[in-house]
């Protein structure tokens, strides 16, 4: 047994043969299973989720791997950021797109992009000054004005992955719309800012410097947008002028499958935001080209694209929590135990600081802008729920730590290697703690007979508010025999509710244009 598990140790190292890769290989695959076995039967328990589960088992599993290898070798499992953002992640976001409701996610559109966008560059903002002013005050120091902005982004990125486990769809449509639109938008953007970070020359900073990252930014995540559309849009024709599904329905699954996949490697090769790209791909995918395939196929789609995003959030949490017990980073770094508490310490408050300082002025202000037309205001336990439940970090916030501060997972840099511990501390940290304690508190808070009732008030599309049925004139084609006067009262309030409710009026806007045009060319029902 020892030496089977000593052969699957080194094969994960990458040093053994064909024989250990497929030793290491069966390991990793029962491990996984053993998560799902152990999620099944945790799925009733209020504190622990399948994210949690998945990263205790991980940690268990590595330390006995560890232990039988007598501390022969440290690297159990070395993170990979490419093979994180080239094969894991995009399943993940893609079915996020794919399996949206749309309608909710649109109608806050505006909020959502208030978070997502603006809300990640307060919290770098605030993260990477605080990071400067304290970290000397703990006696840790010695980076660059960059790193400073790359731990900025690193620790503004949520981890969407364990958001999305805590929160029940079903009982707070609303509030998991705001979190998960914001989380998708959020990794995005801090990706993108990453990036373009990275590009900076710290010697030849001017005053135009931030205007050039704001207009790079908004290029990156309007082209990356576009080509998802457009690969979404592609694909649908594809699928209704050639009508695969009278030979096999196995090519339609097969051609949705690798047209997303090919929408998010060309967003990488064009060196823009995959993520944004895969995203918006799986929302016009789902609009057009689901309503082009068989019902087997879209039976199939449903619960292929799902399969595939669970599998990847378990392997990631499974694959962080066995990667921190690679002993090299740990031993390289040489920062004190009284150092690491309060390198952990600052980048807590910080982190809490910075998202306190853009949740709650921009719920406000969006409870302002809605007016009182707005029948659910983002009250202030909304608030503090959006707050705590983007606490969390995850993969993304390691992977941009990874490529930021090593060289192919390794690094020789005590101080370097103090920022990937550290980093893996406020991940493991945030994942258990605020990950037990986000449910009961959402429960706390919105009792979930109240929740479902409050949050999707207005949300439905059997709203009987009247102003929910109100017609546009503007698209009408019917002659009014009674004269101008009635006309252009219609004409009056049609104006007075677009200035009052803007979404729900483009929403109506967009619908007919939609029915008119798009849909007789890429497929789906018509609205009625």
């Amino acid at each position: 047994m020892a030496a089977w598990w000593e052969a699957a140790v080194v094969a994960v190292a990458g040093t053994g043969g064909s024989s250990a890769t497929v030793v290491s290989i069966c390991v990793f695959t029962a491990v996984l299973c053993l998560c799902l076995v152990a999620g099944h039967l945790l799925e009733e328990n209020k504190w622990v989720n399948e994210s949690i589960t998945a990263l205790i088992i991980g940690c268990i599993i590595g330390a006995i791997i560890f232990l039988v290898s007598k501390g022969k070798n440290s690297h159990i499992v070395r993170f990979d950021e490419q093979l994180f953002f080239i094969y894991v992640l995009p399943p993940i976001i893609f079915n996020a797109g794919f399996q949206v409701k749309k309608k909710q996610f649109f109608h806050n559109f505006m909020t959502i992009m208030s978070f997502g966008v603006f809300g990640v560059f307060i919290s770098v903002a605030i993260v990477s000054a605080g990071c400067y002013w304290l970290f000397p005050k703990v006696g840790f120091g010695n980076l660059s004005a960059v790193d400073y902005l790359a731990l900025g982004t690193i620790f503004s990125s949520t981890d969407t992955v364990c958001t999305l486990q805590v929160i029940n769809q079903d009982e707070t449509p609303r509030l998991y719309s705001l979190v998960f639109g914001e989380g998708v938008v959020n990794d995005a953007t801090s990706v993108v800012l990453f990036n373009a970070i990275k590009n900076l020359d710290i010697n030849k900073l001017k005053g135009g410097v931030v205007l050039k990252v704001i207009s790079d930014f908004l290029y990156l995540f309007a082209t990356s947008t576009i080509l998802g559309i457009s690969m979404g849009l592609c694909t649908a024709y594809v699928l209704k002028a050639l009508y695969f599904g009278r030979h096999s329905t196995d090519r339609e699954v097969a051609l949705m499958a690798l047209m997303a996949y090919l929408s998010y490697m060309l967003a990488e090769l064009l060196e823009l935001s995959g993520i944004l790209t895969v995203f918006f791909c799986g929302i016009v995918m789902s609009h057009y080209a689901w309503h082009n395939v068989t019902e087997s196929s879209r039976i199939t789609t449903r619960h292929i694209f799902a399969t595939l995003s669970f599998i990847a959030e378990t392997f990631i949490f499974l694959y962080v929590g066995m990667d921190a017990l690679d002993m090299d980073k740990w031993k390289t770094s040489e920062a004190s135990f009284k150092t690491s508490i309060g390198i952990f310490g600052v980048v807590l408050l910080v982190m809490l600081l910075g998202r306190a300082a853009f949740v709650f002025p921009i719920s406000i202000l969006s409870n302002k802008m809605s007016g009182s037309s707005e029948k659910t205001p983002i009250t202030f336990k909304h608030q503090v729920v959006i707050w705590w439940a983007g606490l969390m970090r995850g993969a993304v916030s390691i992977a941009l730590a990874y490529n930021q501060f090593t060289f192919s997972g390794v690094t020789s840099d005590p101080v370097h290697a103090t920022i990937i511990t550290s980093t893996i501390i406020v991940v493991f940290f945030t994942t258990l703690v605020f990950g037990f304690l986000t449910r009961p508190l959402i429960s706390a808070m919105i009792p979930p007979r109240r929740a479902a009732r409050t949050l999707s008030r207005g949300l439905s599309t059997g709203s009987n508010s009247p102003k929910d049925d109100f017609t546009l004139p503007f698209l009408s084609n019917e002659d009014d025999a009674s004269g101008s006067g009635i006309v252009l009262e219609q004409a009056k309030r049609s104006i007075s509710l677009l200035l009052e409710r803007p979404v729900h009026t483009v929403h109506i806007y967009w619908r007919k244009f939609d029915d008119k045009f798009m849909r007789p060319i890429f497929g789906g029902p018509r609205s009625h």
